[in-house]
């Protein structure tokens, strides 16, 4: 995956462009944006560009052709590092994390010379999946980073992780992906209608499909998130082109008018809660029952 390749994220490649160009390389990034927003292949495209052999001569970019070029897209350069959420070793369906195991693998990584670049990367996705006392102890990785290292923490919010490993990064913001959490909010508007008449027994029928998938659980919570914000955007006047689903405007100002202000962002709160809940081990169904109940009784 080359830089040219991130498509409707301009300011990103630019930015990561006269980055390279001008080799003033920090020693942290945090890539910040939402699914789908092209942060995992850049961080992925920035960290082959900075490992290519041929840099410069070829172009800020790197030249996709060379050893190390190949091996990065392989997946397979030794100085390329990805650390991605796993699930307990004991449990292989429970939530993954990343966990203070891999980080302290990372620095013990880290702390080894570079086996063919002039540096080391490495790209922890879905960072904001961190548990316990695994932000921490990157932290301390932070503070005092080895010498030839560049980490690209991939994240989904700001404050997805504490402040103060986010003040040791540089921030890199992704615009929101065009319509890509259309079908998310559509499931979420028909889901809240549906329990508001149908009550306990439609509550549990929906709730059932997400019992054993995880993903489509926080896929589905993201979509009562985005939801609750067209409608506090619909409650405040705003024009029909700035919803993430401007087909159902209608229906949103229908929705909207009977909640208060406060109630759709207490809504939006209870939303982050529980995508939080589902980073670590809570069980998606009852999750979704809590946030679901909560959004059909207009009351967060």
């Amino acid at each position: 995956m080359a830089l040219e390749a991130i498509r409707d994220q301009p300011r990103v490649v630019d930015l990561l462009r006269r980055t390279l160009a001008a080799d003033r390389i920090a020693h942290a990034y945090a890539f910040v944006g939402a699914p789908g927003s092209g942060r995992t292949s850049a961080a992925l495209a920035f960290a082959a560009a900075l490992l290519c052999e041929r840099r410069g001569a070829e172009g800020p970019d790197g030249c996709g052709a060379c050893r190390s070029c190949s091996l990065a897209a392989a997946g397979r350069h030794p100085d390329l590092h990805v650390i991605v959420p796993t699930p307990p070793e004991t449990n292989p369906r429970g939530a993954r994390a990343i966990r203070i195991d891999a980080i302290r693998e990372l620095e013990r990584q880290a702390g080894l010379a570079p086996a063919m670049a002039a540096r080391k990367l490495f790209v922890i996705d879905d960072a904001d999946r961190m548990t316990g006392e695994t932000p921490q102890a990157f932290l301390k990785t932070l503070e005092e980073p080895p010498a030839r290292t560049v980490m690209i923490l991939v994240l989904q919010r700001a404050r997805a992780v504490p402040a103060t490993v986010l003040s040791r990064c540089q921030m890199v913001r992704f615009a929101p992906p065009p319509a890509a959490s259309g079908p998310e909010r559509a499931e979420a508007l028909a889901a809240l209608l549906e329990v508001r008449q149908g009550g306990a027994d439609a509550l549990f029928r929906r709730t059932q499909a997400f019992d054993r998938d995880r993903e489509r659980a926080e896929r589905f919570v993201d979509g009562c998130w985005l939801l609750c914000r067209d409608l506090l955007l619909v409650a405040a006047g705003a024009p029909a082109r700035l919803l993430g689903d401007p087909e159902r405007a209608e229906a949103l100002a229908r929705e909207a008018a009977g909640w208060s202000q406060d109630a759709l962002l207490a809504a939006i709160a209870a939303c982050r809660e529980a995508r939080e809940a589902l980073a670590v081990n809570v069980t998606p169904r009852l999750t979704l029952e809590i946030v679901l109940s909560r959004l059909a009784a207009r009351a967060a």
